[in-house]
């Protein structure tokens, strides 16, 4: 399984994110708008991933989504703010996925079926799924997502529309850090559950980057803290509405 994209909630609108970021000389665009879930969206796409800095666009809309990744942003910008929030995981048979889930034990919100408006006014559908849990302060599980299109014709059509451009295609996200309280328990279900590759005592490995789990050393909420960038040309750290990118 493929990282596909990791969940920043921002209080920006996505035009200022995309500014902010084209500052820096990374190529962002504004994605779109959820309107079902009253949010819309930036985006930063690297050749296997990308980075979403999700946004409330319609309050009363999003309070009243009860979606799960809505739910979890709400929280945590009513909590603590901005940050990263979750990560999502790219499969290829949602279906399959979510039956071996259930065959574990585990209670899922079976596949969900979503879609978002871009900019030029393309309809871009996928289906979710997600496990079951109260939103806390407690790291979430990750999500799962499955494209109505291939990854190839969904990356041909994103640089036809100006989405991608040959800067993004060089920036890989290797790693992802968490910050939790007991590492070798969060390791140990994640791997259980979701057949991943232990590969030291504080990595998991997906096909295009590691997941890492660090005990936090102070009494926080759980939650992704950081991740690394290869292949861009800022070599430097930068905090991000409460969050961290490492450029390698």
């Amino acid at each position: 399984m493929y990282l596909d994209h990791i969940v920043h909630s921002v209080t920006k609108e996505p035009l200022e994110v995309a500014k902010d970021w084209m500052e820096n000389e990374v190529h962002t665009v504004v994605g779109g708008q959820h309107t079902q879930w009253g949010t819309y969206n930036a985006l930063l796409y690297t050749k296997t991933s990308y980075i979403e800095w999700l946004s409330v666009e319609r309050q009363e809309v999003a309070n009243n989504a009860d979606h799960p990744l809505i739910n979890l942003m709400l929280h945590d910008l009513k909590t603590s703010g901005a940050g990263f929030n979750t990560i999502c995981i790219r499969t290829t048979n949602i279906a399959h996925l979510s039956n071996q889930l259930m065959d574990q034990g585990i209670k899922t919100s079976g596949v969900l079926h979503a879609e978002r408006k871009t900019t030029s006014g393309l309809i871009r559908k996928w289906k979710m799924l997600f496990i079951h849990e109260e939103v806390s302060n407690a790291l979430p599980f990750p999500f799962f997502i499955e494209w109505e299109e291939s990854d190839e014709a969904r990356y041909h059509s994103l640089q036809e529309d100006g989405t991608i451009n040959a800067s993004n295609l060089k920036l890989s996200i290797t790693a992802c850090e968490f910050h939790v309280r007991d590492p070798r328990e969060v390791m140990n279900k994640w791997k259980n559950y979701f057949q991943l590759i232990k590969y030291d005592e504080q990595t998991l490995l997906l096909e295009n980057t590691r997941l890492i789990f660090k005990q936090s050393k102070i009494e926080t909420k759980e939650r992704l803290a950081s991740i690394d960038i290869d292949g861009s040309n800022l070599h430097e750290e930068i905090t991000y509405e409460q969050a961290t990118y490492r450029f390698l």
